[in-house]
């Protein structure tokens, strides 16, 4: 089997200044997991972050005994994870875990969002299905990667979608770059070397307690998964990184409408 090169990023960290990033996921946990080593890198330059959680995460965890307070232990863990990696605007739509949906609602929420903070990079959940490791792709996941792609063009940028939002002063607007994590990785074509912040990525990812019934084993998963996309990527042995799906949404050759 001849294994191929990744596609090439349409992003260049050299070129491309990223000052503003707002990361869509669906539980507390999932941005931990896909890319807190990127976050914590952006941080570390002195790129605002700002999360939003779509679902309260109500269906997670193992232990029986924190059904009554698993929304308030969940969002307590995610605070803690993201101050790790230089975080803390957390939004939340309070969705139901188990049965976010792309709809309307949840569209007009994201629109609102993006709307309101205008960043230069929208990180997401991927819409598509990973066959490879299908826990990559909870039904939520692909929910978020579905809505926030759907709000992107043209909703954010079409001020007659969702008209109140314009009335009410968020004017509409373009968003240059979408970031997609936890997709099928041959869409995969941008990987960030987080070598630097892989302890980081694991503290974050060892507050989330309540969702880890072998944490041993998840650290050494999270390890190993870096290792092999530093190794994807070409980057040097002994490198870590995280891969993303990198889509121009508009730059200066886009053409409205097309």
């Amino acid at each position: 089997m001849t294994a191929h090169a990744p596609a090439q990023s349409p992003f260049n960290p050299d070129k491309h200044r990223v000052e503003r990033v707002l990361c869509f996921a669906a539980h507390p946990d999932d941005i931990d997991f896909g890319a807190a080593g990127t976050v914590a890198a952006w941080t570390a330059a002195g790129v605002e972050v700002s999360y939003c959680i779509m679902t309260d995460g109500d269906a997670g965890g193992f232990d029986p005994a924190h059904r009554e307070e698993i929304i308030a232990l969940r969002a307590a863990e995610q605070e803690r994870a993201a101050a790790l990696v230089g975080v803390t605007d957390i939004h939340y739509l309070h969705e139901r875990d188990g049965f976010l949906e792309p709809n309307h609602l949840v569209m007009w929420g994201v629109v609102k969002l993006i709307r309101e903070l205008r960043p230069d990079v929208v990180l997401s959940m991927h819409p598509e299905r990973n066959w490879n490791r299908i826990q990559k792709s909870h039904p939520d996941h692909l929910a978020v990667g579905e809505a926030v792609t759907r709000a992107i063009y043209p909703a954010v940028e079409n001020p007659y979608a969702y008209p109140e939002l314009a009335e009410s002063g968020l004017e509409a607007y373009k968003v240059p770059w979408l970031w997609l994590f936890a997709g099928p990785e041959e869409r995969e074509n941008h990987f960030v070397d987080v070598t630097e912040h892989v302890e980081s990525k694991l503290a974050a990812l060892h507050v989330h307690v309540s969702q880890h019934p072998d944490a041993a084993a998840m650290e050494n998963t999270v390890r190993n998964g870096m290792v092999l996309n530093a190794q994807r990527a070409g980057l040097p042995e002994g490198r870590s990184a995280e891969a993303f799906h990198v889509v121009a949404v508009n730059g200066p050759g886009t053409i409205a409408g097309f």
